[in-house]
């Protein structure tokens, strides 16, 4: 019987130079969110048909992004593989509109708080439409998986 979900997602800490707490928080909201409803269903029908749950390991490798995915019993499943030449701008974008973000919630009036985040969704939201299309094929996910996946490659990216 299908299960197409990730039950369990690690990012590759060798990947990851340096966070701050509002990062900390971004990137455990994301996988609390992530974990708790998801649609991820890669493409591949295996000999067995195994199709679900997953678990799922995300990297960055010399420019690529790098998806390990595993059975429920941690088996290795299939790597993906993907450049993140397409993402380049959305990943620096949403740094700067985050920064403003964080420095606006501590300043800002709401309005001006609330046109901020109103950006930074707009960001979030091309980017997982670019992170969906990117997946085409590969992985089926949907809107919000996509958004939340998102949300920890730029984590994956920061590099102090």
């Amino acid at each position: 019987m299908a299960d197409p979900r990730i039950i369990d997602i690690e990012l590759d800490q060798r990947t990851i130079i340096w966070r701050n707490a509002d990062v900390e928080q971004e990137r455990r909201i994301a996988i609390f969110d992530l974990l708790e409803e998801n649609h991820f269903a890669p493409q591949r029908e295996h000999p067995d048909k195994y199709a679900g749950p997953y678990k799922v390991r995300l990297g960055v490798e010399e420019g690529r992004l790098v998806i390990e995915i595993r059975r429920e019993d941690d088996s290795p499943l299939e790597t993906i593989i993907l450049g993140l030449a397409r993402f380049r701008r959305a990943i620096k974008d949403y740094f700067a509109i985050c920064d403003s973000y964080y420095q606006a919630i501590r300043a800002a009036t709401p309005q001006q708080i609330e046109t901020i985040d109103m950006a930074r969704r707009g960001i979030h939201n091309e980017a997982a439409d670019i992170l969906k299309e990117r997946l085409d094929g590969k992985i089926d996910v949907d809107f919000d998986t996509a958004r939340r996946l998102f949300t920890l490659l730029c984590v994956l990216h920061i590099k102090g």
